[in-house]
This record gives C-alpha cells, sequence and structure tokens, in this order.
C-alpha cells in the first residue's frame, strides 16, 4: 500500500476547506460519460467548476487531480448527518463508468482492486467512520444515482472498507408492513427517524412524500440492490436496524 502512487493530473477546481474541517467522509461516485478521456477533461476544466480528489480508470490506473488538503467540488447540493458541506469534509473519487445514460455496467476487477488500495491508503491517513463511506446517492438522493446498483459495497466492506448490514436478525420476525408513497402514520415517522439516525437527510412529517421515497431507494441502492422499488419493508427495515446497531 505505501508504494501506491497516483498518476498526478491537476484539476484547477478547488478550494480551501473550511476552517477546522477534518476530512470524515469519502463519496464514491460514477463519472457517467463515455469515455475516460473525456471524464479526466471535464474534471480538469476551469469551465466546469467540477473536480473530484481521485478518479480510477476501468483498466486500473489512477489519477490524483486534488489534494486531499483541499476541498475538490464533486458533491454539490448534498447532506449527511447534518452536514451540508459534504465537499468540505470529505474525499470524492470518481469511478471511471458511462453510468445509466450512456450504458451502465459492473466495474471491473482490475478498478475494483485499484479503488480498494486507493481506499486503504486514504484510511490510513484520515479517520473515517465506516458508515460514512458513502455514494453520490447516499448524499444526493433526490439528484444523484451513482455508483449505482452495480457497485460491490459488500466487497469493499468484507475488505474492511466501510459498513454492510451481518442480517441477524430474521425479516420475518420484525413483520414490517410495507410502507411506500402515499402512506402516513407512526410507522413513517419511526422510520424516518431511524433513516436519519443513519445519516440521511429526511424530514420527519410521518408522510411517506416523494423525498421519502428517493431516499428509500438510495438506501436500496447502496444495501438491497436487488429490488430497488422505493418500498420499505420487513428486509430493508431489518437491514437498518441491523446498521444502526453497529453504529451505536
Amino acid at each position: 500500500m505505501s508504494n501506491f502512487r497516483p498518476t498526478q493530473q491537476r484539476s484547477p477546481n478547488f478550494n480551501r476547506r473550511p476552517s477546522g474541517s477534518l476530512v470524515d467522509m469519502l463519496v464514491l461516485h460514477y463519472t457517467g460519460m463515455k469515455s475516460a478521456h473525456s471524464a479526466l477533461k471535464k474534471l480538469c476544466d476551469p469551465n466546469q467548476k467540477v473536480s473530484a480528489h481521485y478518479l480510477v480508470n476501468e483498466d486500473g490506473k489512477c489519477f490524483q487531480l486534488v489534494d486531499e488538503a483541499n476541498r475538490a467540488w464533486h458533491a454539490g447540493e448534498s447532506s449527511w448527518s447534518g452536514n451540508n458541506d459534504v465537499n468540505g469534509w470529505s474525499i470524492g473519487i470518481e469511478l471511471v463508468n458511462p453510468g445509466h445514460e450512456f450504458g451502465y455496467r459492473p466495474f471491473p476487477e482490475t478498478q475494483m482492486r485499484s479503488l480498494e488500495t486507493l481506499m486503504k491508503n486514504i484510511l490510513s491517513r484520515h479517520s473515517v467512520p465506516a458508515h460514512k463511506i458513502l455514494g453520490h446517492s447516499d448524499v444526493a438522493p433526490s439528484r444523484k444515482r451513482d455508483p449505482g446498483e452495480l457497485f460491490d459495497w459488500h466487497r469493499l466492506a468484507k475488505n474492511g472498507i466501510g459498513i454492510w448490514p451481518k442480517r441477524q436478525q430474521d425479516p420475518v420476525s420484525i413483520n414490517q408492513k410495507p410502507l411506500r408513497l402515499g402512506m402516513s402514520g407512526v410507522s413513517v415517522t419511526n422510520l424516518q427517524n431511524r433513516l436519519s439516525q443513519f445519516g440521511y437527510n429526511i424530514e420527519t412529517t410521518g408522510h411517506y412524500d416523494h423525498q421519502m421515497k428517493e431516499v428509500v431507494i438510495a438506501f436500496q441502492r447502496h444495501f438491497r440492490s436487488q429490488q430497488i422499488d422505493g418500498v420499505f419493508d420487513s428486509f430493508c427495515l431489518c437491514l437498518l436496524l441491523d446498521l444502526l446497531n453497529q453504529i451505536e
């Protein structure tokens, strides 16, 4: 890991982190563009006003675009655990992938191995809690889908990066009535509180509105990618309770 040396390809798109800020989040993205070349060009174009600290190509090659001491412009309007300045407190990593618009596909083994090495390298320098290793869709559920349902979060967790449900509780024993768009009541309020406790930016209104559905879809993309429907059932609740138990 100490020999890991990303290629330096500096982007002008950064500024200083807020005074007193510490890196306590890692946010993963996909580039959502047709080629690695076009993505790298955009991230380094001063007219685009967008960047990330790192870019990892599908062949495993890694580029460093912004120094970790600076704030890269990768998350946009976003929030996690009450922090609305995700850029100021995070390191952003872009993964070359055409995304949902241009032919979304699995992330190759070479890319995943390079990403794991990069992330372990970053974690050796910064104290980032496991539950703050996130996707762009987690911190901006109403706007973003990346890195998407084909990204292998479970693999990262098995390698000591991030958090993953252990599913020690049987979903049948919870007997949660599925919650969906248009519903309201105490069960919805409780779910909103739990999602907020985990970190998602969601208001406690007691109503299962479109904002809540977007948050549930983001949760499913990350932790239950085999069924992304915006309906919060017993299986989802089992996963969420397990995750909350891990961070208490």
